[in-house]
């Protein structure tokens, strides 16, 4: 996905220079390192077994029944030895989280990063559970184990829609749309994934529909928790006009200033 300024009237502007703030550059390298250590050094040509996947990753039934409760964590910082697993999700990490860094600061982001992987993580072992209840199947997805940074991803990308719903995308790096309408695509792809491959597929949609619906859910109780904080302080910027997001960007504004009226609060993966 690449981004380019659009402005009133003005058409397509050149692309932007996507930059590396400070929490995205640490995520970014604590991902490289921990693949590079844990996955092919130790994994792969120390142990020789999935140990460090079957731990550290977010296997289901560990997390449920043998309260494994750290995986939820870790296992966004694993993935598989296929090189493009960790390209892509680290590409989008900058991508996408650096201008959201820059907007929120690196404490909101953080908190909104790890919001979504996790939840996304959890969403996906209670999803798995309750699929297995209700079927009559063996579970064995719920003891396959699930790694990478995606379902965090998945939360930065519908917070970019929210925020830059505007900001004109190339899709497949070659049609161009409004991010808003990209992320309503992602999304629509991934449930119809998930529909039709159930749990069966060696990428886990559900837990990338998991990061969106818990990064939603951390958007709107930050928001509803900022409300009533304005309230009690008296503030009057906490009426009607606040929206889902912290602040937001207008067509014809510019990128990264402030709207003063609308300021407000084994599967891959």
């Amino acid at each position: 996905m690449s981004s380019s300024n659009h402005r009133g009237g003005g058409g397509l502007q050149s692309p932007m220079v996507v930059p590396f703030t400070r929490a995205v550059k640490a995520l970014v390298i604590v991902n490289v390192v921990a693949w590079v250590v844990l996955n092919l050094i130790l994994e792969t040509f120390v142990l020789r077994e999935p140990w460090v996947t079957m731990y550290l990753g977010l296997v289901p039934a560990y997390f449920i029944k043998n309260f494994f409760v750290w995986q939820p964590l870790t296992y966004m910082f694993l993935h598989s030895a296929n090189p493009f697993h960790i390209l892509f999700n680290m590409l989008m990490l900058w991508w996408l989280g650096s201008e959201l860094e820059q907007r929120w600061g690196p404490r909101f982001f953080l908190m909104y990063y790890f919001a979504s992987g996790i939840g996304a993580g959890i969403i996906y072992a209670f999803g798995l559970l309750i699929a297995s209840l209700l079927s009559s199947a063996a579970p064995v997805a719920l003891m396959a184990p699930v790694v990478g940074a995606s379902g965090a991803v998945f939360g930065l990308l519908l917070a970019y829609g929210m925020i830059f719903g505007d900001r004109v995308v190339y899709f497949m790096m070659l049609f161009p749309m409004r991010a808003r309408y990209f992320v309503m695509i992602l999304g629509a792809v991934e449930a119809v994934t998930l529909l039709n491959n159930g749990g069966g597929s060696n990428v886990a949609n559900l837990a990338h529909l998991g990061g969106i619906a818990a990064g939603y859910l951390f958007l709107l109780v930050s928001t509803r928790f900022q409300q009533s904080r304005w309230r009690k302080q008296g503030s009057k910027r906490g009426g009607r006009g606040l929206r889902l997001v912290v602040s937001n960007v207008k067509d014809g504004q510019g990128d990264g200033k402030k709207d003063d009226k609308k300021d407000g609060p084994k599967y891959w993966n």
